[in-house]
Protein backbone atom coordinates (compact mmCIF):
# COMPACT_ATOMS: atom_id res chain seq x y z
CA UNK A 1 0.00 0.00 0.00
CA UNK A 2 1.08 4.18 -0.55
CA UNK A 3 -0.02 7.04 0.81
CA UNK A 4 -1.59 9.01 -1.59
CA UNK A 5 -1.97 13.31 -0.82
CA UNK A 6 -4.13 14.46 -3.69
CA UNK A 7 -6.46 17.04 -2.45
CA UNK A 8 -9.70 17.77 -3.52
CA UNK A 9 -9.87 14.37 -5.84
CA UNK A 10 -11.79 11.24 -4.94
CA UNK A 11 -8.88 9.11 -3.79
CA UNK A 12 -8.64 7.21 -0.30
CA UNK A 13 -5.62 8.38 1.46
CA UNK A 14 -4.00 4.83 1.71
CA UNK A 15 -4.29 2.92 -1.08
CA UNK A 16 -2.52 -0.57 -2.97
CA UNK A 17 -0.10 0.92 -5.65
CA UNK A 18 -1.51 -1.01 -8.69
CA UNK A 19 -4.46 1.23 -8.27
CA UNK A 20 -4.54 5.09 -9.72
CA UNK A 21 -7.27 6.95 -10.91
CA UNK A 22 -10.31 8.50 -8.88
CA UNK A 23 -13.28 7.14 -7.83
CA UNK A 24 -16.35 7.82 -9.12
CA UNK A 25 -19.68 8.95 -7.45
CA UNK A 26 -22.97 7.09 -7.44
CA UNK A 27 -26.37 6.66 -5.55
CA UNK A 28 -27.27 3.46 -4.02
CA UNK A 29 -29.93 2.93 -6.32
CA UNK A 30 -28.16 3.29 -9.48
CA UNK A 31 -26.47 -0.31 -8.49
CA UNK A 32 -29.03 -2.03 -5.92
CA UNK A 33 -32.26 -2.80 -5.63
CA UNK A 34 -34.00 -1.75 -2.07
CA UNK A 35 -36.69 -3.52 -0.69
CA UNK A 36 -38.53 -4.51 2.15
CA UNK A 37 -41.55 -6.83 3.55
CA UNK A 38 -44.70 -5.75 4.63
CA UNK A 39 -45.28 -7.05 8.09
CA UNK A 40 -48.55 -8.57 7.59
CA UNK A 41 -46.62 -10.76 4.70
CA UNK A 42 -45.03 -12.98 7.56
CA UNK A 43 -48.33 -12.50 10.42
CA UNK A 44 -50.39 -13.73 7.82
CA UNK A 45 -48.54 -17.00 6.88
CA UNK A 46 -45.84 -17.72 9.09
CA UNK A 47 -46.05 -20.01 12.36
CA UNK A 48 -42.77 -19.63 14.11
CA UNK A 49 -41.29 -22.63 15.65
CA UNK A 50 -38.68 -23.41 18.05
CA UNK A 51 -36.52 -25.17 16.25
CA UNK A 52 -35.92 -26.01 12.30
CA UNK A 53 -33.31 -24.99 9.76
CA UNK A 54 -35.42 -22.37 7.89
CA UNK A 55 -34.09 -18.70 9.70
CA UNK A 56 -36.45 -15.47 9.54
CA UNK A 57 -33.66 -12.66 10.04
CA UNK A 58 -34.34 -9.78 12.29
CA UNK A 59 -33.12 -6.60 13.04
CA UNK A 60 -31.51 -7.86 16.19
CA UNK A 61 -29.76 -10.59 13.98
CA UNK A 62 -27.41 -7.86 12.54
CA UNK A 63 -24.50 -6.49 14.77
CA UNK A 64 -21.04 -5.08 14.39
CA UNK A 65 -21.10 -6.07 10.43
CA UNK A 66 -21.98 -9.57 10.71
CA UNK A 67 -24.89 -12.35 11.34
CA UNK A 68 -25.74 -12.49 15.20
CA UNK A 69 -27.66 -16.05 14.99
CA UNK A 70 -27.82 -16.41 18.91
CA UNK A 71 -31.98 -15.35 19.11
CA UNK A 72 -33.63 -16.51 15.87
CA UNK A 73 -36.64 -17.08 15.41
CA UNK A 74 -37.19 -19.82 12.23
CA UNK A 75 -40.22 -20.65 9.60
CA UNK A 76 -42.24 -23.43 9.21
CA UNK A 77 -41.12 -24.96 5.81
CA UNK A 78 -44.58 -25.60 4.78
CA UNK A 79 -45.18 -22.12 4.60
CA UNK A 80 -42.28 -20.83 2.19
CA UNK A 81 -44.08 -20.74 -0.86
CA UNK A 82 -45.81 -17.90 0.31
CA UNK A 83 -42.76 -16.28 1.23
CA UNK A 84 -40.49 -16.53 -1.87
CA UNK A 85 -40.46 -12.65 -2.36
CA UNK A 86 -38.57 -12.52 0.91
CA UNK A 87 -36.12 -15.06 0.05
CA UNK A 88 -32.55 -14.08 0.63
CA UNK A 89 -29.18 -15.45 -1.14
CA UNK A 90 -25.47 -15.06 -1.36
CA UNK A 91 -24.26 -11.25 -1.40
CA UNK A 92 -27.58 -9.90 -0.26
CA UNK A 93 -27.17 -7.31 2.15
CA UNK A 94 -29.12 -6.60 5.60
CA UNK A 95 -29.73 -3.23 6.64
CA UNK A 96 -31.72 -1.58 9.36
CA UNK A 97 -33.56 0.93 8.55
CA UNK A 98 -35.69 1.76 11.42
CA UNK A 99 -35.12 2.03 15.36
CA UNK A 100 -31.42 0.66 15.50
CA UNK A 101 -30.28 2.24 12.06
CA UNK A 102 -27.47 1.65 9.97
CA UNK A 103 -26.62 -2.03 11.32
CA UNK A 104 -25.42 -3.86 8.15
CA UNK A 105 -24.25 -8.02 7.46
CA UNK A 106 -23.84 -9.78 4.26
CA UNK A 107 -25.68 -13.31 3.62
CA UNK A 108 -23.38 -16.40 2.88
CA UNK A 109 -25.78 -18.92 2.59
CA UNK A 110 -28.41 -19.74 -0.41
CA UNK A 111 -30.93 -21.98 1.38
CA UNK A 112 -31.44 -20.83 5.47
CA UNK A 113 -32.22 -17.10 5.51
CA UNK A 114 -35.48 -15.30 4.57
CA UNK A 115 -36.53 -11.44 5.31
CA UNK A 116 -38.41 -10.35 7.58
CA UNK A 117 -40.49 -7.40 8.75
CA UNK A 118 -38.28 -4.43 9.92
CA UNK A 119 -35.04 -5.28 7.70
CA UNK A 120 -34.09 -3.85 4.32
CA UNK A 121 -32.64 -6.16 1.89
CA UNK A 122 -30.05 -4.75 -0.64
CA UNK A 123 -29.61 -6.68 -4.27
CA UNK A 124 -26.51 -5.27 -5.82
CA UNK A 125 -25.57 -5.30 -9.39
CA UNK A 126 -22.59 -7.82 -9.55
CA UNK A 127 -21.53 -6.24 -12.95
CA UNK A 128 -21.19 -2.84 -11.37
CA UNK A 129 -20.02 -3.43 -7.50
CA UNK A 130 -18.52 -5.98 -4.84
CA UNK A 131 -20.86 -6.91 -2.50
CA UNK A 132 -18.16 -7.34 0.48
CA UNK A 133 -16.76 -3.57 -0.47
CA UNK A 134 -20.52 -2.17 -0.16
CA UNK A 135 -20.83 -3.89 2.94
CA UNK A 136 -17.67 -2.25 4.08
CA UNK A 137 -18.38 1.09 3.18
CA UNK A 138 -21.54 1.06 5.13
CA UNK A 139 -19.30 1.01 8.33
CA UNK A 140 -16.95 3.95 7.21
CA UNK A 141 -17.65 6.43 9.92
CA UNK A 142 -18.22 9.00 8.27
CA UNK A 143 -20.59 7.18 5.77
CA UNK A 144 -22.31 5.84 8.61
CA UNK A 145 -22.54 9.27 10.92
CA UNK A 146 -23.09 12.02 7.99
CA UNK A 147 -24.61 10.20 4.67
CA UNK A 148 -26.71 8.00 6.27
CA UNK A 149 -27.90 10.29 9.37
CA UNK A 150 -28.80 13.04 6.67
CA UNK A 151 -31.74 10.78 5.18
CA UNK A 152 -33.18 9.62 8.46
CA UNK A 153 -36.65 10.80 9.04
CA UNK A 154 -37.16 12.77 12.57
CA UNK A 155 -40.21 11.05 14.68
CA UNK A 156 -41.17 9.19 17.80
CA UNK A 157 -38.88 6.34 16.16
CA UNK A 158 -36.13 7.57 13.84
CA UNK A 159 -36.48 5.92 10.44
CA UNK A 160 -35.36 5.47 6.49
CA UNK A 161 -38.00 4.98 3.72
CA UNK A 162 -36.17 2.84 0.90
CA UNK A 163 -36.32 6.14 -1.65
CA UNK A 164 -34.11 7.31 0.90
CA UNK A 165 -31.96 4.10 1.29
CA UNK A 166 -31.37 4.81 -2.40
CA UNK A 167 -30.62 8.23 -2.28
CA UNK A 168 -27.57 7.10 -0.15
CA UNK A 169 -24.37 8.42 -2.28
CA UNK A 170 -20.85 6.45 -2.21
CA UNK A 171 -17.73 6.96 -3.83
CA UNK A 172 -16.71 3.70 -6.20
CA UNK A 173 -13.50 2.30 -7.54
CA UNK A 174 -12.96 0.31 -9.93
CA UNK A 175 -14.08 -3.77 -9.45
CA UNK A 176 -10.70 -4.89 -8.92
CA UNK A 177 -9.85 -2.14 -6.74
CA UNK A 178 -12.99 -3.51 -4.84
CA UNK A 179 -12.23 -6.78 -4.74
CA UNK A 180 -8.94 -6.47 -3.48
CA UNK A 181 -10.30 -3.83 -0.37
CA UNK A 182 -13.26 -6.01 0.47
CA UNK A 183 -10.50 -9.43 1.04
CA UNK A 184 -8.05 -7.29 2.94
CA UNK A 185 -10.55 -6.13 5.11
CA UNK A 186 -12.48 -9.63 5.13
CA UNK A 187 -9.11 -10.95 6.33
CA UNK A 188 -9.37 -8.02 9.29
CA UNK A 189 -12.94 -9.57 10.09
CA UNK A 190 -11.63 -13.05 10.34
CA UNK A 191 -9.30 -12.00 12.91
CA UNK A 192 -12.06 -10.44 14.80
CA UNK A 193 -13.99 -13.50 14.51
CA UNK A 194 -11.37 -15.93 15.51
CA UNK A 195 -10.12 -13.64 18.59
CA UNK A 196 -14.03 -13.45 19.56
CA UNK A 197 -14.31 -17.01 18.86
CA UNK A 198 -11.60 -17.55 21.90
CA UNK A 199 -12.94 -15.55 23.94
CA UNK A 200 -16.44 -17.21 23.95
CA UNK A 201 -14.68 -20.26 24.41
CA UNK A 202 -12.44 -18.82 27.66
CA UNK A 203 -15.41 -17.70 28.83
CA UNK A 204 -17.59 -20.76 28.83
CA UNK A 205 -14.64 -22.80 29.98
CA UNK A 206 -14.45 -20.47 32.94
CA UNK A 207 -18.32 -20.97 33.69
CA UNK A 208 -18.09 -24.68 33.92
CA UNK A 209 -15.02 -24.91 35.73
CA UNK A 210 -17.40 -22.83 38.75
CA UNK A 211 -20.30 -24.63 38.23
CA UNK A 212 -17.39 -27.66 39.30
CA UNK A 213 -15.81 -25.66 42.30
CA UNK A 214 -18.94 -24.40 43.70
CA UNK A 215 -20.67 -27.29 43.87
CA UNK A 216 -17.43 -29.28 45.34
CA UNK A 217 -16.93 -32.04 42.28
CA UNK A 218 -13.72 -30.35 41.61
CA UNK A 219 -11.10 -29.94 44.51
CA UNK A 220 -7.78 -28.62 45.11
CA UNK A 221 -4.92 -30.33 47.04
CA UNK A 222 -2.18 -28.29 48.78
CA UNK A 223 1.23 -27.90 48.64
CA UNK A 224 2.13 -31.19 49.31
CA UNK A 225 -0.30 -32.95 47.60
CA UNK A 226 -2.80 -33.59 50.12
CA UNK A 227 -6.59 -33.03 50.81
CA UNK A 228 -7.36 -29.74 52.09
CA UNK A 229 -9.67 -29.88 54.94
CA UNK A 230 -13.80 -30.02 54.30
CA UNK A 231 -15.99 -27.08 53.44
CA UNK A 232 -17.56 -25.26 56.08
CA UNK A 233 -20.97 -23.98 55.88
CA UNK A 234 -21.92 -20.75 57.24
CA UNK A 235 -24.39 -18.20 57.08
CA UNK A 236 -23.78 -14.54 56.11
CA UNK A 237 -24.26 -12.82 59.05
CA UNK A 238 -21.98 -14.92 60.85
CA UNK A 239 -19.13 -14.06 59.13
CA UNK A 240 -19.73 -10.17 58.42
CA UNK A 241 -22.31 -7.42 58.67
CA UNK A 242 -23.75 -5.00 56.20
CA UNK A 243 -23.61 -1.12 55.57
CA UNK A 244 -24.95 1.71 53.58
CA UNK A 245 -23.90 3.90 50.67
CA UNK A 246 -24.10 8.01 50.62
CA UNK A 247 -26.92 9.50 52.69
CA UNK A 248 -28.33 12.75 52.08
CA UNK A 249 -26.62 13.68 48.85
CA UNK A 250 -28.23 15.84 46.36
CA UNK A 251 -27.38 15.66 42.51
CA UNK A 252 -25.58 19.25 42.99
CA UNK A 253 -22.86 17.29 45.60
CA UNK A 254 -21.49 15.04 42.56
CA UNK A 255 -19.07 15.73 39.73
CA UNK A 256 -16.39 16.65 42.26
CA UNK A 257 -15.01 16.05 45.47
CA UNK A 258 -14.01 12.48 46.97
CA UNK A 259 -14.37 9.60 44.74
CA UNK A 260 -17.07 7.47 45.25
CA UNK A 261 -18.00 3.60 43.74
CA UNK A 262 -20.80 3.79 41.32
CA UNK A 263 -23.80 1.36 40.61
CA UNK A 264 -22.36 0.57 36.88
CA UNK A 265 -18.91 -0.64 38.63
CA UNK A 266 -20.76 -2.81 40.98
CA UNK A 267 -22.85 -4.32 37.88
CA UNK A 268 -20.39 -4.17 34.76
CA UNK A 269 -17.74 -6.83 36.59
CA UNK A 270 -16.81 -8.78 39.65
CA UNK A 271 -14.08 -6.72 40.60
CA UNK A 272 -14.79 -2.93 41.11
CA UNK A 273 -12.39 -0.82 38.40
CA UNK A 274 -11.34 2.34 40.41
CA UNK A 275 -10.77 3.97 37.02
CA UNK A 276 -14.46 4.52 37.05
CA UNK A 277 -15.26 6.16 39.87
CA UNK A 278 -17.73 9.22 40.38
CA UNK A 279 -16.95 11.89 42.69
CA UNK A 280 -19.22 13.44 45.65
CA UNK A 281 -18.50 16.29 47.99
CA UNK A 282 -17.61 15.38 51.50
CA UNK A 283 -17.34 17.82 54.46
CA UNK A 284 -15.01 17.40 56.72
CA UNK A 285 -16.87 16.07 59.96
CA UNK A 286 -19.84 14.73 57.33
CA UNK A 287 -20.60 10.60 58.69
CA UNK A 288 -20.43 8.78 55.66
CA UNK A 289 -18.84 5.30 55.74
CA UNK A 290 -15.88 4.62 54.11
CA UNK A 291 -14.89 1.31 52.14
CA UNK A 292 -12.05 -0.12 52.27
CA UNK A 293 -10.02 -2.98 50.60
CA UNK A 294 -12.12 -6.86 50.74
CA UNK A 295 -15.51 -4.91 50.73
CA UNK A 296 -17.92 -6.45 48.90
CA UNK A 297 -20.94 -4.61 47.18
CA UNK A 298 -24.28 -5.39 46.20
CA UNK A 299 -26.88 -3.94 44.88
CA UNK A 300 -30.51 -3.44 45.81
CA UNK A 301 -32.71 -3.07 42.96
CA UNK A 302 -33.24 -4.08 39.09
CA UNK A 303 -35.16 -4.25 36.16
CA UNK A 304 -35.43 -8.00 36.10
CA UNK A 305 -34.93 -10.47 39.20
CA UNK A 306 -32.21 -12.06 37.45
CA UNK A 307 -30.19 -8.88 38.05
CA UNK A 308 -30.75 -8.61 41.44
CA UNK A 309 -27.78 -8.75 44.08
CA UNK A 310 -25.52 -8.13 41.02
CA UNK A 311 -21.57 -8.39 43.29
CA UNK A 312 -18.33 -7.09 43.19
CA UNK A 313 -15.39 -6.36 45.42
CA UNK A 314 -12.72 -3.82 46.03
CA UNK A 315 -9.46 -5.19 45.36
CA UNK A 316 -7.45 -2.19 45.58
CA UNK A 317 -5.80 -0.20 48.51
CA UNK A 318 -7.82 3.08 48.88
CA UNK A 319 -6.86 5.69 51.41
CA UNK A 320 -10.88 7.58 51.11
CA UNK A 321 -13.63 5.84 48.77
CA UNK A 322 -17.64 6.10 49.28
CA UNK A 323 -19.90 3.67 47.89
CA UNK A 324 -23.36 5.13 45.90
CA UNK A 325 -26.68 5.39 47.98
CA UNK A 326 -28.68 2.95 45.70
CA UNK A 327 -25.97 -0.01 46.72
CA UNK A 328 -25.15 -1.48 49.89
CA UNK A 329 -21.60 -3.20 51.17
CA UNK A 330 -21.23 -6.37 53.00
CA UNK A 331 -17.91 -6.51 55.55
CA UNK A 332 -16.13 -9.46 56.12
CA UNK A 333 -15.06 -9.99 59.67
CA UNK A 334 -11.94 -11.52 58.77
CA UNK A 335 -10.10 -11.56 55.49
CA UNK A 336 -8.60 -14.90 56.47
CA UNK A 337 -12.59 -16.92 56.91
CA UNK A 338 -13.17 -14.75 53.62
CA UNK A 339 -10.19 -14.47 50.91
CA UNK A 340 -11.13 -11.15 49.08
CA UNK A 341 -10.04 -12.54 45.88
CA UNK A 342 -12.38 -15.67 46.22
CA UNK A 343 -14.98 -13.70 47.48
CA UNK A 344 -15.35 -12.25 43.95
CA UNK A 345 -16.07 -15.75 42.22
CA UNK A 346 -18.31 -16.93 45.45
CA UNK A 347 -21.06 -14.43 44.95
CA UNK A 348 -20.99 -14.59 41.12
CA UNK A 349 -20.95 -18.01 40.67
CA UNK A 350 -24.79 -19.66 39.30
CA UNK A 351 -25.24 -21.69 42.91
CA UNK A 352 -25.32 -18.60 45.01
CA UNK A 353 -26.67 -16.05 42.13
CA UNK A 354 -29.98 -18.93 42.48
CA UNK A 355 -30.22 -18.23 45.95
CA UNK A 356 -30.25 -14.87 45.54
CA UNK A 357 -32.57 -14.22 42.64
CA UNK A 358 -35.06 -15.83 45.04
CA UNK A 359 -35.12 -12.55 47.08
CA UNK A 360 -36.17 -10.40 44.05
CA UNK A 361 -39.46 -8.91 45.56
CA UNK A 362 -41.35 -6.49 42.88
CA UNK A 363 -43.66 -6.13 39.32
CA UNK A 364 -41.71 -3.35 37.40
CA UNK A 365 -38.81 -2.75 39.39
CA UNK A 366 -37.15 -5.47 41.89
CA UNK A 367 -35.67 -5.04 45.35
CA UNK A 368 -33.70 -7.51 47.66
CA UNK A 369 -33.75 -7.23 51.60
CA UNK A 370 -30.21 -7.33 52.88
CA UNK A 371 -32.06 -9.22 56.71
CA UNK A 372 -33.02 -11.99 53.89
CA UNK A 373 -29.51 -11.62 52.14
CA UNK A 374 -27.46 -12.39 55.35
CA UNK A 375 -29.39 -15.44 56.01
CA UNK A 376 -28.29 -17.27 52.90
CA UNK A 377 -25.80 -19.74 53.33
CA UNK A 378 -22.21 -20.06 51.81
CA UNK A 379 -20.14 -23.24 51.71
CA UNK A 380 -16.41 -22.21 52.54
CA UNK A 381 -13.11 -23.89 52.16
CA UNK A 382 -10.27 -22.76 53.95
CA UNK A 383 -8.16 -19.91 52.97
CA UNK A 384 -5.41 -21.70 51.80
CA UNK A 385 -7.97 -23.39 49.05
CA UNK A 386 -9.98 -20.21 49.03
CA UNK A 387 -6.58 -18.82 47.71
CA UNK A 388 -5.57 -21.63 45.10
CA UNK A 389 -9.17 -20.96 43.82
CA UNK A 390 -9.01 -17.54 43.20
CA UNK A 391 -5.42 -17.75 41.46
CA UNK A 392 -6.66 -20.47 39.24
CA UNK A 393 -9.63 -18.43 38.02
CA UNK A 394 -7.49 -15.05 38.23
CA UNK A 395 -5.31 -16.82 35.59
CA UNK A 396 -8.34 -17.69 33.58
CA UNK A 397 -9.85 -14.13 33.57
CA UNK A 398 -6.42 -12.36 32.83
CA UNK A 399 -6.40 -14.57 29.81
CA UNK A 400 -10.08 -13.67 28.70
CA UNK A 401 -8.52 -9.84 29.09
CA UNK A 402 -5.97 -10.36 26.91
CA UNK A 403 -8.01 -11.36 24.07
CA UNK A 404 -10.59 -8.81 24.84
CA UNK A 405 -7.57 -6.67 24.45
CA UNK A 406 -6.55 -7.83 21.22
CA UNK A 407 -9.98 -7.67 19.61
CA UNK A 408 -9.97 -4.12 20.45
CA UNK A 409 -6.81 -3.65 19.10
CA UNK A 410 -7.65 -5.72 16.18
CA UNK A 411 -10.99 -3.62 15.86
CA UNK A 412 -9.19 -0.11 16.00
CA UNK A 413 -6.66 -0.88 13.53
CA UNK A 414 -9.79 -1.48 11.23
CA UNK A 415 -11.45 1.47 12.10
CA UNK A 416 -8.22 3.40 11.06
CA UNK A 417 -8.26 1.34 7.71
CA UNK A 418 -11.89 2.00 7.08
CA UNK A 419 -11.45 6.02 7.53
CA UNK A 420 -8.03 5.96 5.19
CA UNK A 421 -8.73 3.77 2.47
CA UNK A 422 -12.26 4.75 1.71
CA UNK A 423 -13.35 8.46 0.64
Amino acid sequence: MEIVDKKNMLVPKLRFKEFDGEWKKSNLGSFANVSKLAGYEFTKHIVYQDEGKIIALRALNIKNNSLDLKDVKYIDNSELSMLSRSKLYIDDLMFTYIGTIGEVAIINDNDRFYLAPNVARIRLSKEKVVAKFICQYFNVSKFKNIEIKKHIATSSQPSLTMENVRKFELNIPSLPEQQKIASFLSAVDEKIQQLSRKKELLEQYKKGVMQQLFSGKLRFKDDNGKDFPDWEEKMLGEIGYTFNGLTGKTKENFGDGKRYIQYMQIFANSKIDISKCGLVQIAKNENQQRVQYGDVFFTTSSETPNEIGTCSVLLDEIGELYLNSFCFGYRPNSLKQLFPQFAQYLFRNEIFRRKIIKLAQGSTRYNMSKVELMKLKVILPSLQEQQKIANFLSGIDSKIESVAKQITQVQNFKKGLLQQMFV
